[in-house]
């Protein structure tokens, strides 16, 4: 099961969209097989506060569509945490979503709004689960990956 802790700072996602999210997370969750209680946290913001994140945790100086910081990667000099009580919830991680890009990007690529929230939410979601893009074949998983799932829970390409 996945708990979504969700909040909208731009107060610009319909009730509507919130519940697809919610739901299309909770599918991504059990076509990736994950099981136990899993926690995620989802934020949308504007341009200007995912530029500041960017830049401030990944010295990027620009804005981007979504961010994700997964609790499972270790950094540099990080130790693993064990000896967690089995019971406890799996954390994911954090996702950060702008608003603005998410609608520019609609425009850009002739899909709805809906169809381009969904689609970043599932690609920082696999980010959280591992999945990247840093090598052409890593990019050809994860993206085949993506369109399955959104295809799958019926969020198609126009």
């Amino acid at each position: 099961m996945l708990d979504l802790i969700y909040e909208d700072k731009t107060k610009e996602v319909s009730a509507e969209d919130e519940k697809m999210l919610h739901e299309l997370l909770e599918f991504a969750a059990d076509y990736l097989e994950l099981t136990g209680e899993i926690d995620l946290s989802l934020t949308i913001v504007n341009d200007a506060e995912i530029h500041e994140i960017n830049r401030t945790y990944r010295n990027i100086d620009s804005p981007t569509d979504v961010i994700s910081f997964a609790i499972e990667d270790l950094g540099e000099d990080e130790l693993s945490i064990v000896g967690l009580p089995e019971d406890m919830p799996r954390e994911l991680g954090d996702l950060f979503i702008s608003i603005d890009k998410t609608r520019a990007q609609a425009e850009e690529y002739g899909h709805s709004f809906e169809r381009e929230l969904g689609f970043l939410a599932i690609h920082g979601f696999l980010h959280l689960n591992g999945y990247d893009h840093m090598n052409e074949t890593d990019e050809k998983e994860m993206f085949s990956l993506q369109k399955e799932i959104l295809d799958a829970y019926g969020l198609k390409r126009a």
